[in-house]
């Protein structure tokens, strides 16, 4: 599954959340100093970045999606090595026994 999703590390995403940050400040700033019209201000600078991650996503710099036939293929492999070994395929370390071996 970590194959397939890398948690909305994109263009589209950080451009959004800068953009939604800045609109966050000004609408907090303004909230301080009892502006309304300013804390408005803010709100739409918050649709904004919601309209261009929308828009950055179907041009093409959103997440990319693993095919399915790739996903099945990991998949198999993660259980094949399940069944084999007896550790989950993605254990970046091992056992200690493991290690032993390798090391003699």
């Amino acid at each position: 599954m970590a194959d397939k999703y890398h948690h909305g590390n994109s263009p589209a995403a950080w451009t959004a959340v800068l953009i939604a940050f800045v609109g966050f400040g000004i609408g907090s700033a303004y909230t301080v100093m009892a502006e309304p019209v300013g804390v408005l201000a803010g709100l739409v600078v918050l649709a904004l970045a919601c309209v261009a991650g929308a828009v950055m996503r179907a041009m093409g710099y959103g997440q990319q999606q693993i095919p399915d036939e790739r996903h099945r293929v990991v998949a198999a492999r993660a259980e094949a090595e399940l069944a084999h070994t007896g550790t989950p395929l993605d254990s970046a370390a091992g056992s200690k026994s493991e290690q032993a071996t390798v090391g003699s």
